[in-house]
């Protein structure tokens, strides 16, 4: 079985995110129902939660294969054509994490220096730090998937080879 690194880790990391936004937001609803307030710090933390949840919500569909994509000319490839087709989109994907993750290590150090507080009192920074993790999860899950689809790329036949059987 090729399971990717990290997957139980993963779906544990999301359920225990996906119960706490829950778990928080009743409570507030609770709170403002019974006392005509809730707490100050849930609404912006529950912003970050969402934020968190989501990142590394495309960080498991990066490793699983299913992030987004826009097919408008891969199914009508023949099928090598669509394997290199789908290696060039897999390289270009690759990159483009790679470069998020650089933007987002630049945003996240700008913010270290502005010493900024969060919900709770965090600095803000520390809040922001899944921008850059989930972008280098992100390239490294790309990156795996650009490896598995270059070995399995259609190999052309020897020079002199028909493809035909022994006979």
């Amino acid at each position: 079985m090729n399971r990717m690194p990290g997957r139980r880790f993963e779906e544990i990391t999301l359920s225990l995110l996906l119960t706490a936004m829950i778990g928080l937001a009743c409570l507030q609803i609770v709170l403002r129902s019974l006392f005509g307030g809730g707490l100050v710090w849930a609404e912006p933390l529950l912003r970050y939660l969402v934020l968190w949840s989501g990142l590394l919500g495309a960080v498991a569909a990066t490793g699983r294969g299913r992030h987004i994509a826009i097919d408008l000319l891969g199914s009508h490839l023949p099928e090598a054509a669509r394997a290199w087709l789908n290696l060039f989109s897999q390289l270009f994907s690759t990159l483009a994490a790679a470069g998020l993750c650089w933007a987002a290590w630049r945003f996240v150090r700008y913010e270290f220096a502005a010493a900024d507080s969060g919900p709770l009192g965090l600095p803000l920074w520390l809040l922001l730090t899944i921008f850059p993790a989930a972008f280098a999860l992100i390239t490294l899950r790309s990156l795996h998937l650009l490896i598995r689809q270059g070995k399995a790329l259609p190999r052309p036949l020897a020079p002199g080879h028909r493809g035909d059987t022994v006979q």
